[in-house]
């Protein structure tokens, strides 16, 4: 009887003292957090924010959301490297057997890079699309310094872009919108094809007027690397001139026909320009797919490690939180048997 008195003394007093915690706590917190802790000691780092019921589900729960969105991401990345990598092969066949087209004309009239004019028509080469790394980038780049070098040699120096592709496109028009003659864009909706560049190519010759062309674009040389390269190419005008009779000498060539030389030399120069553009759409989109596959698997790979700590995370919270629910399981049993 006077262990059940005992017990019965002990739930009054809780009972108390428990409602008097409450009446604190609701008070410190009508007073602007002054007595926010029921014992009064505001300089221990006490806080009145209670966690609300089922906090560490929702955190759970979020967890495994970022989980599943990082997972799609990773089976997208994938399913892009391995469609790069199809297509790599098929195009670097064609870049590959299309060197063979303008090399002679390298050996015919020679390659002039120092020879400047006074109308310069760059050629900028880039991808319509993005999340290939930093080709797109590197040619802008190139295309920038061809413009400030021409600016430096005199006043008298005009400066055009012709840009093929989008991307190059939104780089170059922020700063050097002015200076952007043409833009040719979704060329590799269908295959590339010499065609196709014969006609990008009377388009620059009809709406630009240039004495010298710089195509910039990037060639293949493996599958996680490229080369940026300038091709410098003449008009017929420049290509009779005496510096580059002193590079391709070609007083030393005959012509058969009724044709003049200067007419030889239009139609020369009108071949050359759609040969190097067919060479170097091809080597760019041959570069955009190595580039593309190497930057699609270190994502996967990112993606993978991100995976990884998101795993580890949830199942520490989750133990966690098994762990505590125990805990209270236990203790609770134990109060009732004592």
């Amino acid at each position: 009887m006077a262990t059940g008195a005992a017990r019965r003394g002990g739930s009054r007093l809780a009972k108390q003292f428990a409602d008097k915690l409450t009446l604190s706590s609701s008070v410190g917190v009508q007073n602007g957090g002054a007595m926010g802790s029921p014992w009064g000691m505001q300089g221990l780092g006490a806080t009145n924010e209670v966690a609300p019921f089922g906090a560490r589900a929702a955190s759970n729960q979020a967890v495994r959301n970022r989980m599943r969105s990082v997972k799609n991401i990773q089976k997208i990345t994938m399913a892009m490297k391995m469609v790069a990598a199809s297509k790599l092969r098929t195009v670097q066949v064609k870049a590959e057997n299309s060197r063979g087209l303008f090399q002679p004309f390298t050996a015919l009239l020679g390659d002039a890079p120092a020879i400047m004019g006074n109308k310069t028509l760059v050629v900028t080469l880039s991808t319509d699309k993005g999340l290939c790394g930093g080709i797109n980038s590197t040619v802008v780049k190139y295309s920038r310094s061809l413009l400030k070098l021409n600016q430096l040699n005199g006043e008298g120096q005009d400066t055009k872009f012709v840009i093929v592709g989008d991307k190059g496109k939104a780089q170059l028009q922020r700063e050097y919108k002015k200076h952007i003659s043409t833009y040719i864009t979704e060329t590799q909706k269908v295959s590339i094809n010499f065609t196709q560049c014969a006609m990008i190519a009377d388009e620059i010759i009809k709406s630009s007027e240039y004495d010298v062309i710089k195509v910039v674009y990037n060639k293949f040389n493996s599958a996680v690397s490229f080369l940026p390269t300038v091709a410098t190419l003449l008009s017929p005008e420049m290509l009779a001139g005496e510096e580059a009779q002193k590079i391709g000498d070609l007083e030393s060539y005959e012509t058969e026909g009724a044709e003049t030389q200067g007419e030889v030399l239009q139609n020369l120069a009108e071949f050359q320009l759609a040969s190097v553009l067919y060479n170097a759409m091809l080597e760019n989109a041959t570069s955009e797919m190595g580039a593309r596959m190497s930057a699609m698997d270190s994502s996967t790979r990112n993606a993978g490690e991100v995976l990884d700590r998101l795993t580890l995370s949830y199942n520490r919270s989750r133990q966690a939180s098994i762990t505590t629910e125990l805990i209270e399981i236990i203790s609770g049993a134990a109060a009732l048997e004592g």
